[in-house]
């Protein structure tokens, strides 16, 4: 009896080591496909890419192109100090991956230490790029969630639930805000906003922006106009956004803060 029952804890050690071990495996393959759904994810956002620039050609200015007129951003959605001598002005997508990845890494530490603090005037424009079928509506929505007062609240909250934001889904992310949800849809209904996010689109290709995300920083002038000194392309380290709003931010020796 005494063997019977050695045999039979064997037995239950060895189907809970071998449980074990199924587990482990089953949790390794879905860290596995996730990470490979990650990689075809950036890999299709590059292939889009490559072709989006092809198809434009030389139609843009170069890459590394500032206009030497000031850049108006007095109707665009901002955070930071109204009166902030510096701007940086981030032009973006919420449907691509490497804005969510710069959301994510980069810009708290922008938030920490330039918005709160009132160095900066973060300025918010949009670029949807035209292979994002849901880019553009979720811009709009964005918007729509300003007239409440909560646009950097639906701006995070669409990052945060990137694979969510298709048009159905849009009320939901609003509901779960606290905004007024019939307000909210008659705006998206009425696509109010369209008009401005395709101005933001042109004003992007004046500067040479073609991809998403991209920045422009520069110093913000008596009329509130930014001239522009500096353009950051990529979801960059916060090391790179450091050393260019920080030399934004000293005046050359002899020299004022605007021009």
């Amino acid at each position: 009896m005494k063997q019977l029952r050695i045999v039979i804890a064997l037995l239950v050690l060895g189907s809970t080591s071998a449980f074990a071990q199924s587990t482990q495996s089953d949790d390794l393959k879905k860290a596995i496909d996730s990470l490979n759904e990650s990689q075809k994810a950036i890999l299709k956002e590059l292939q889009d890419i490559h072709k989006l620039l092809a198809q434009q050609g030389q139609a843009r200015p170069a890459a590394d192109t500032l206009p030497t007129t000031p850049m108006d951003i007095s109707k665009e959605p901002f955070k930071g100090a109204s009166n902030a001598k510096v701007a940086v002005i981030e032009f973006s997508d919420f449907q691509c991956p490497f804005c969510a990845r710069y959301d994510k890494d980069t810009y708290p530490q922008i938030v920490k230490d330039y918005i709160d603090t009132g160095k900066i005037k973060y300025v918010w424009r949009d670029y949807p790029l035209e292979f994002h079928q849901n880019a553009e509506k979720a811009a709009e929505a964005a918007h729509c969630a300003g007239e409440q007062g909560k646009f950097w609240e639906m701006h995070d909250r669409l990052f945060a639930n990137q694979q969510n934001i298709a048009a159905t889904d849009l009320p939901k992310h609003a509901e779960a805000l606290g905004l007024n949800k019939g307000l909210f849809e008659q705006c998206l209904d009425s696509g109010r906003y369209a008009t401005d996010i395709k101005k933001d689109i042109a004003d992007a290709g004046t500067v040479g922006i073609s991809g998403t995300p991209s920045f422009l920083i520069g110093i913000v002038q008596p009329n509130g106009s930014v001239k522009l000194t500096k353009k950051l392309v990529g979801a960059k380290s916060f090391s790179e956004f450091k050393s260019a709003i920080d030399s934004a931010l000293t005046p050359p020796a002899g020299g004022g803060g605007t021009q």
